[in-house]
C-alpha cells in the first residue's frame, strides 16, 4: 500500500561519512551517474586504512567564488558507533504517467542502519593549504568596504523644498498675521484661563490668546510671576493680588 515503510534492507549496515563543504557542493552539481571518485580500503580487520581519490572531472569543477583548486586525495577517519542507533531512509515516488502504480507504491524505504561514522579529511598537501589560506582570508574580509567611486551616484532626487516646510507656510498664511488685541481683552482671557489651572507655559497661553509673543510677555509681567525653579519651572502663575482661588492651601481651582 502507498505510504508503507519498506524494510527489505533493514539488516544492511551502512557508513555515515561527513565530507567537506566543497565536496558536497560539487557532488550536488555533478550530472547523474557520474563517477565522483574511488575508495581504496586496506586492512579490513581492525581499523581500516581508507583513502578516497576524487575524479578529475569533479576536481576541475571550479566554483565561481574559488580562486584555488581543491585537494584530490582524501583520507577517511572511521569510528564505531556505541550507545547510539542511527538509520538511513530514502523517499521513493513512482512515476505512474505511463501505467498503473506498482504494488510497492510510493513511501519511505529503510536503506539500512549505521554501523560506522566517518569523516572525509583532505590530505595536508600544498593544494589544501592554499585552499585553507584562501578560506581564512575570505572569512576575515569585512562585509562593508570603502570603494572609490569614479562618478557621482544619484540615490535621491533633489527637491526645492520639503513637504513639512510647505505645509507650515500654508498654515501660516491661512492663520494670518497675529494682531494685537486690546490689553483689557487679553487680560480677561488670561484671568479666565487661570481660573481653570494655576500654572501655564508660554506656548499654551499663546494658543489661548492668539497674541504675538512679545506683546503677551509684556502683559504677563504685569499680572503674573514667572517660575524659574522646580516643581513648576518655566511656567507662569498669577500674582497673589490677582488670585481668587477657593482653596488657598493648594492654590488650585475647585
Amino acid at each position: 500500500m502507498s505510504g508503507d515503510l519498506d524494510c527489505t534492507n533493514a539488516k544492511r549496515g551502512v557508513w555515515l561519512v561527513k565530507v567537506p563543504k566543497y565536496l558536497s557542493s560539487r557532488w550536488k552539481k555533478a550530472p547523474p551517474k557520474t563517477e565522483v571518485g574511488r575508495l581504496k580500503i586496506r586492512g579490513a580487520m581492525g581499523k581500516p586504512d581508507i583513502k578516497f581519490t576524487l575524479n578529475d572531472e569533479i576536481v576541475n569543477m571550479k566554483e565561481p567564488t574559488e580562486k584555488t583548486g581543491i585537494p584530490k586525495e582524501h583520507q577517511f577517519a572511521v569510528n564505531k558507533i556505541f550507545n547510539q542507533t542511527l538509520a538511513v531512509f530514502s523517499s521513493t515516488k513512482n512515476d505512474n504517467s505511463c501505467g498503473p502504480e506498482t504494488q510497492t507504491g510510493s513511501g519511505l524505504v529503510l536503506e539500512g542502519h549505521v554501523i560506522r561514522k566517518g569523516e572525509c579529511r583532505p590530505m595536508g598537501d600544498d593544494q589544501y593549504m592554499k585552499l585553507k589560506m584562501h578560506t581564512i582570508i575570505q572569512a576575515s574580509q569585512p562585509e562593508r568596504q570603502v570603494k572609490h567611486l569614479k562618478k557621482i551616484v544619484q540615490n535621491y532626487k533633489p527637491i526645492s523644498d520639503h513637504k513639512n516646510n510647505i505645509e507650515f507656510e500654508i498654515k501660516k498664511k491661512a492663520e494670518g498675521k497675529k494682531s494685537r488685541e486690546d490689553k483689557e481683552k487679553v487680560m480677561d482671557l488670561l484671568f479666565s484661563a487661570f481660573e481653570k489651572h494655576q500654572y501655564y507655559n508660554l506656548k499654551d497661553l499663546e494658543k489661548i490668546t492668539h497674541q504675538p509673543v512679545p506683546y503677551l510677555k509684556e502683559i504677563l509681567k504685569d499680572i503674573c510671576n514667572y517660575n524659574a525653579k522646580n516643581p513648576h519651572k518655566n511656567m507662569w502663575e498669577l500674582k497673589p493680588e490677582y488670585r481668587h482661588y477657593k482653596d488657598s492651601k493648594s492654590g488650585s481651582c475647585p
